[in-house]
């Protein structure tokens, strides 16, 4: 048989076995949860839509996507939050690791890791509104990064959890424009994703 080209757009997906189904042996849906999954990649042209484009293959839908350098100029660092079950994830790992860009796949444990994600919202606000919407940014330790005579511009970087609250307590107002970086994240302690690559 020939090998199964993903990236060939004459061939046809192969389909799954009845046992890679999403489920677990009672028959019952398997839980679905947010997973944060940090891949090292060549710095080449093209990877990041055949990473994404993997992704959608296999049925997930990206949450967030976040990509950029790292100290080593050749490699890149992508970071994806998506929805699915274990088993799910697990398949993606794999998946992942058959493309030759692809150095390393790591999913990161929530309570091992540190996450950020920034947050930039303009709002509509006026000299009535503006001390309650200052007081909303302080108490989540924003920050107030330019202001007009009607709108004012927040800027907040926290995980995924403080940024819907803020977000949240500020749709009284009248948001204008929200726009936001996808998540970013690293293994809390020593450990590197980079062990055993580069050190």
């Amino acid at each position: 048989m020939e090998p199964y080209d993903p990236f060939d757009p004459l061939e046809a997906p192969r389909p799954e076995a009845p046992h890679s189904r999403n489920t677990i042996s009672t028959g019952t849906q398997a839980p679905v949860t947010r997973h944060t999954v940090s891949v090292l990649v060549q710095n080449q042209p093209g990877v990041l839509s055949r990473v994404s484009g993997l992704c959608s293959r296999r049925g997930f839908n990206i949450d967030s996507l976040a990509v950029g350098p790292t100290q080593n100029e050749d490699v890149s660092r992508i970071t994806l939050t998506l929805q699915g079950d274990a088993a799910h994830i697990e398949q993606l790992v794999q998946q992942l690791y058959k493309l030759i860009v692809v150095q390393k796949v790591i999913v990161l444990d929530p309570r091992r890791s540190v996450e950020r994600q920034l947050v930039l919202c303009k709002i509509r606000a006026g000299a009535a509104e503006r001390d309650a919407v200052m007081r909303i940014v302080d108490i989540f330790r924003a920050r107030i990064v330019d202001v007009a005579r009607t709108t004012l511009t927040i800027e907040l970087t926290g995980e995924d959890d403080k940024t819907q609250a803020m977000l949240g307590l500020l749709a009284d107002y009248d948001i204008l424009e929200i726009v936001r970086t996808g998540t970013v994240a690293l293994q809390r302690g020593e450990s590197t994703i980079a062990g055993g690559i580069w050190n």
